[in-house]
């Protein structure tokens, strides 16, 4: 398996990702290309004006008060994406929440904090229990992914209520996939598509896919069926990303609206990353994503980590023991989460078994799964030092954004931010 030269993924990472000859990734020249002087980001900033006021203008002739859609959940972009549109261009968004039902009481704290901060109406979608249960049930054996509802929903509904009311403008915040693995240039400014959200967020699989399956029915999958093209064209909506027209650097976004609009930290540690301020709203998400490390034999603790070396605050050594002590990390809720779909440990582990990568793994004499090489074995890491001593993250400046355990962030005094709770907020 060979790793980035500059960051951590492996090659294998998805949705795909490419080394160029030098043995970088395309995240990696991804982030670079954001760097480079042949971007002009001010002729960007004035294209998304552009996009804006037609926008209004739209929303003016029809009658609407609302000219765009935010899809939220209350997490770090949700905040910078309502105050970048409401606070900044003067726009007045309608913000839409899918309730995928797996929240973290700091999810919904800082979710009702993004509403009472930005004065902006809310339109909340709650999935019912008995659906997601069949649906996470149905997913983890087949693609083993327990939050498919989640990218379904939130890549969905947004656009179900724009086709309702009318609404001309939908914006994301980051392409995600373009972060992390640089799936699309920079260059193209891609928008969003339906065909993206099926290949890429629902694992090429449409929501009809699942009916008769683990009893789903049509009642089940309706938070999930796209508009037809026919009300896209009517409706004239189009999706963009606000990474396509600024430098996006989600780290310096979380301590601005720490800053104006009070968004809370997490203070308590996490068992499969270091990073205090990212995807504190998914209670699943250690689940999920031990899951891919599974199957692909990485996980969030490679995330994070290569998106702190690109943007240069912390080593690619200090990455590395990152890697090595979190993506492994079996998380204390997988028990709970089995529980909920009614399977045992051995029937989640049997149902991931087929889907492991054989390039990331392999079985010992012992007939246990191994990693094959990992990268703390490949480039022959050994350090006896502290990690995190030399890491610009693990400093006083940044204490309340990363967990460092020689040097705890202060708690917060509100329980939702500084107790972890053993079980999901369904609402």
């Amino acid at each position: 398996m060979r790793f980035c030269k500059k960051c951590l993924y492996p090659e294998n990472a998805k949705p795909t990702i490419i080394f160029d000859d030098n043995g970088v990734c395309s995240g990696c020249n991804y982030n670079n290309s954001r760097k480079n002087d042949d971007v002009d980001w001010i002729e960007r900033e004035q294209a998304f004006q552009e996009i804006l006021d037609e926008a209004k203008d739209m929303a003016k002739e029809r009658g609407n008060a609302h000219d765009c859609i935010i899809p939220v959940s209350g997490g770090k972009d949700s905040h910078y994406q309502v105050w970048l549109l409401k606070e900044k261009y003067g726009m007045n968004p309608l913000l839409v929440s899918f309730n995928h039902g797996f929240n973290t009481p700091s999810g919904l704290r800082n979710l009702r904090n993004l509403t009472e901060k930005s004065g902006c109406d809310l339109i909340t979608y709650t999935a019912g229990k008995d659906s997601v249960k069949k649906i996470a049930r149905y997913m983890v054996e087949k693609v083993g992914d327990i939050t498919w509802h989640y990218h379904a929903g939130i890549r969905t509904l947004p656009f179900k209520v724009a086709v309702e009311k009318n609404i001309p403008l939908i914006v994301w915040g980051e392409h995600g996939f373009a972060e992390l693995t640089g799936l699309v240039s920079l260059k193209d400014f891609v928008e969003f598509t339906k065909w993206t959200r099926k290949e890429h967020d629902m694992r090429g699989i449409e929501a009809e896919d699942l009916i008769g399956n683990n009893g789903i029915t049509a009642a089940d999958i309706e938070p999930y069926v796209f508009p037809t093209d026919d009300q896209i064209s009517e409706t004239e909506v189009r999706g963009i990303y606000v990474s396509n027209f600024f430098k996006w650097n989600a780290e310096e976004h979380a301590r601005l609206m720490k800053k104006v609009w009070d968004f809370g930290y997490i203070t308590y540690a996490r068992e499969r990353s270091f990073n205090l301020h990212s995807k504190i709203e998914d209670h699943a998400n250690d689940v999920h994503d031990y899951m891919k490390f599974l199957k692909f034999g990485y996980g969030r603790g490679t995330d994070d980590a290569s998106m702190e070396i690109r943007h240069g605050r912390i080593t690619r050594e200090d990455g590395i023991a990152l890697v090595k002590k979190y993506d492994p990390v079996e998380p204390s809720s997988l028990e709970f989460y089995c529980d909920f779909l009614g399977i045992t440990i051995k029937e989640f582990y049997d149902f991931i078994e087929p889907m492991r990568d054989l390039d990331a793994w392999k079985k010992n004499d012992s007939g246990e799964w191994e990693l094959a090489d990992p990268i703390w074995v490949q480039e022959k890491y050994s350090s006896k030092e502290e990690f995190g001593k030399r890491a610009i993250i693990f400093s006083d400046e940044y204490k309340e954004m990363y967990y460092n355990p020689n040097n705890e962030p202060e708690a917060s005094g509100e329980d939702e931010l500084d107790f972890k709770s053993s079980t999901f907020k369904w609402l």
